[in-house]
């Protein structure tokens, strides 16, 4: 190969593990679509070199304004973390939700998204 292949090779895969670090947001599927909003289903996944299982997942409901809610279960820790939350829409969104394992790890999360 050639010196630029190599140098072209490695800026891909310093962009490709760049861009997946950066990434916040979980991967929502689409589930259902309406003029009211979209359902979906965003899978914890986890994988090893030769598959991808999942533990847990989260279903909600986000709405065109960018208003949303949300109910899901993380299945990865020895307990079973729930979560519940909800957000409004606009340009300043106020959001929040709660997380429990019914037992020591608890945890309650508020926030605000402003769009510009």
């Amino acid at each position: 190969m050639s010196k630029s292949t190599l140098v072209w090779m490695s800026a891909a895969a310093w962009c490709a593990t760049w861009c997946a670090m950066a990434t916040a947001e979980p991967v929502k599927v689409p589930v259902d679509s309406s003029d009211k909003g979209t359902v979906y289903v965003a899978p914890n996944v986890n994988s090893t070199e030769t598959s991808a299982y999942t533990k847990g997942a989260t279903v909600g409901v986000e709405r065109p304004d960018g208003s949303g809610t949300y109910i899901g279960t993380d299945t990865s820790m020895p307990r079973p973390v729930y979560s519940l939350g909800a957000s409004t829409g606009g340009s300043m969104s106020f959001n929040g939700g709660v997380t429990s394992d019914g037992k020591a790890n608890n945890g309650v999360k508020a926030g605000v998204t402003i769009k510009y």
